[in-house]
């Protein structure tokens, strides 16, 4: 590594069935915590809600990094390394 600190934030994410105008089954998702920042997004299956939702969080939490603001920890584990999650 290169003397870069990193920080590995893990939020909880409310998956849910959810349906579309015309009845075709999706998912919905958000992250409560981050929830009037974006943190919700929708798709047709359970995986590629979550993959919009790790790319809605990765931006969100640069965008706050960026302009100097404090990410929420509070709802969140935090890790001064860097970590791997994974759901199954």
């Amino acid at each position: 590594m290169t003397g870069q600190t990193h920080k590995s934030y893990t939020f909880e994410v409310v998956l849910e069935e959810d349906s579309y105008p015309d009845g075709t089954l999706g998912y919905s998702a958000r992250v409560p915590a981050l929830e009037h920042l974006g943190a919700a997004t929708h798709g047709r299956t359970a995986e590629d809600t979550l993959k919009s939702m790790q790319e809605i969080l990765t931006m969100i939490l640069e965008n706050l990094a960026e302009e100097g603001k404090q990410i929420p920890t509070d709802a969140a584990m935090v890790s001064e390394q860097p970590v791997v999650t994974v759901t199954l």
